[in-house]
């Protein structure tokens, strides 16, 4: 078991990675300690981990209840947020009461927004089981739900008090989630890292095959990277913004598609490739990077092909970015592998031209 701490002061919490860490009550009794806890998880990933989940909580004397949600981002919604605090105020939780979320990323934001506002705060614990949820949504505290008209719109930044992140969950993972996965690990190499992107480069085929060793790494350095901004920018004032790079344009597609059409990381690829040819386009990266970039994406299976929403569409969705203040978009730009810059000075018509060039 690695460990990594993502320093807040009081509200610091450690990130514990490693193969069977979910039948390891030491780790978990010490944080829950309360008589009963709440899991939030999944219809698919109920039935291979939660009950292994709750015969650890009851090793420490922990009554364990479930709640399954419907599996998809198209449930990340105000309606089944209601099914969350419907059990807990029919099980009489109360403000001692962990709510743990067992699951991909859908299910971190979803428990965690109702472990933020259920009695105005519980404890929270992160039991991430997908490899995007283990690299990203699970770290730093941001939880919300979605809205028609954006992704993530409505939330609160509340942190977990610790993110347990076994890595045996990841060999029931679909291909296709492992490689949407892998999206937010080449993100960390793109803005910060860029020893890390080409080791990424040079071990592509192994993290595919699902080698333990490489998947611990990248898990490791990708948390590591993202804990030490974290906790250098805990709202996202100034430097937490990099770590969304490609999001912009990912959450444009997703919403565009239709919450649930594309996951979250094939979004993110694509939109990675078109903050990549904005870039290019400024002259900020050269058309080397630029083929790098696509050409990673493209060896891990990722789409780098952009689905043709229209430029006016794509623009209409992107003003309900996060990241708009006053009236002004800020992108997450390049200015190099590993040089990644906020930046809210390209013009609308060089956004829309590097929209053009990455659509089908």
């Amino acid at each position: 078991m690695q460990t990594l701490n993502v320093s807040l002061g009081d509200r610091s919490y450690p990130i514990r990675i490693g193969c069977g860490l979910l039948g390891r009550n030491e780790l978990l009794g010490p944080v829950v300690r309360a008589r009963k806890a709440a899991i939030v998880t999944n219809e698919t990933v109920a039935p291979l981990y939660l009950e292994r989940l709750v015969a650890t909580l009851n090793q420490s004397g922990v009554a364990a209840y479930s709640i399954v949600l419907p599996d998809g981002e198209a449930f990340k919604t105000w309606e089944t947020l209601n099914v969350i605090f419907d059990r807990l105020l029919l099980e009489h939780c109360d403000r001692r009461t962990p709510v743990i979320a067992l699951g991909g990323g859908v299910v971190g934001d979803m428990a965690g927004f109702a472990a933020a506002t259920y009695q105005r705060g519980v404890p929270f614990v992160q039991v991430p089981t997908t490899l995007l949820a283990q690299v990203d949504s699970s770290v730093g505290g941001k939880t919300a739900i979605n809205h028609p008209l954006g992704k993530n719109m409505i939330g609160a930044f509340y942190q977990p008090r610790l993110v347990l992140a076994d890595t045996d969950t990841l060999s029931t993972l679909p291909d296709q989630e492992l490689r949407a996965g892998l999206a937010e690990v080449i993100k960390y190499g793109l803005i910060r890292d860029p020893g890390f992107f080409a080791w990424i480069e040079d071990n592509a085929e192994l993290l595919l095959g699902r080698s333990p060793e490489a998947l611990a790494y990248a898990i490791h350095r990708s948390c590591r990277n993202k804990a030490e901004v974290v906790a250098a920018d805990e709202t996202e004032q100034g430097e937490r913004a990099l770590l969304n790079l490609g999001h912009t344009f990912g959450h444009a597609i997703e919403a565009g598609m239709g919450f649930g059409a594309w996951l979250h990381g094939e979004a993110v690829a694509a939109g990675t490739v078109i903050a990549a040819e904005l870039s290019c386009r400024l002259g900020w990266i050269g058309p080397a990077d630029l083929g790098r970039i696509r050409l990673l994406m493209e060896r891990v299976g990722l789409p780098v092909v952009a689905p043709d929403l229209g430029v006016e569409r794509y623009l209409a969705l992107m003003a309900h970015d996060k990241k708009v203040e006053d009236g002004r978009l800020r992108l997450i730009l390049l200015r190099g592998i590993g040089q990644g810059v906020i930046s809210d000075q390209a013009p609308v018509a060089a956004i829309g031209d590097a929209i053009l060039a990455s659509c089908r």
